[in-house]
């Protein structure tokens, strides 16, 4: 499968120069990328290209490495005492685990909202500005334009404005998670990583999670973990297929889901596996 997979990454790239609407830059990249945990290889050999305001979705059953793959891109699997990463995970053209990289900085840069919402126990207002403040910024002119900005980035400031002192607790599962997602924007990052940001919300709040990420890419760019196929074929530019650590197939979500070129894909898009 590894020979496979590097086929389709150089098909997608042959199929990108001749496609002049996609020729925007690269943001982030993978070379060779293998990850282990302990003695088990979770992600293998994995090569990548991921363009400027586009949304990635990364499709695939349980297990097959999605979710540790999004985490090397801002180094949360660093938290992991067995974590051992091999090859090299680019961010604007800049190598993200060399020595000189400050972690902190580079989640300035990389946001990240995760699976099941996780404000802090404080007001909406102080979620929103948390990272700016840690940054050592206390002017509150310039906290209030940030938090503001971020609550409409979000799709949330016409619901919460007249309360931004109330708990972000007391909030419902979708709005807590779009608070979430302003307070990641609030410290004006380039890419924002999500990890299934919907799955453990109803119908309507999925909607507007996925109208807000089709929104957001205009200014971001978006890396979407999903187990959902509709998701992934609804919000995405581009889906990546991985399958037991190994990125089996990636191009075009159209493409992907109507006319796959490889088995293993097709199997998974029709539901025969997963």
């Amino acid at each position: 499968m590894e020979n496979t997979s590097q086929k389709n990454i150089n098909n997608e790239d042959q199929s990108m120069s001749q496609d002049t609407t996609e020729k925007s830059k690269v943001i982030l990249e993978s070379k060779k990328a293998n990850v282990y945990y302990g003695d088990m290889h979770a992600i293998k050999n994995v090569n990548i290209k991921m363009r400027e305001n586009s949304v990635t979705a990364f499709i695939g059953p349980s297990g097959c490495g999605k979710s540790t793959f999004l985490r090397t891109f801002n180094r949360m699997n660093d938290y992991i005492d067995i974590f051992r990463k091999e090859g090299e995970f680019y961010i604007n053209g800049k190598e993200i685990y060399q020595k000189d990289v400050k972690v902190e900085e580079l989640r300035k840069t990389v946001g990240m909202v995760f699976q099941k919402p996780n404000p802090f126990p404080k007001s909406i207002y102080e979620n929103v500005a948390f990272g700016l403040r840690i940054q050592g910024i206390k002017n509150k002119s310039v906290l209030d334009e940030a938090v503001e900005k971020s609550l409409k980035q979000a799709a949330i400031w016409d619901e919460v404005k007249d309360n931004l002192k109330k708990s972000a607790l007391a909030l419902s599962g979708g709005q807590q998670q779009r608070i979430c997602i302003a307070r990641a924007l609030a410290v004006e990052p380039k890419v924002l990583l999500m990890d299934e940001p919907a799955s453990a919300l109803d119908p309507i709040s999925t909607a507007k999670i996925e109208e807000l990420i089709y929104q957001l890419k205009e200014n971001y760019t978006i890396v979407i973990v999903t187990h959902n196929m509709q998701q992934a074929g609804r919000v995405s530019d581009r889906t990546a297929f991985f399958y037991i650590g190994e990125l089996i197939e990636f191009g075009k979500t159209k493409n992907i889901f109507t006319n796959p070129k490889e088995e293993l894909t097709e199997r998974y898009i029709t539901g025969r596996f997963g």
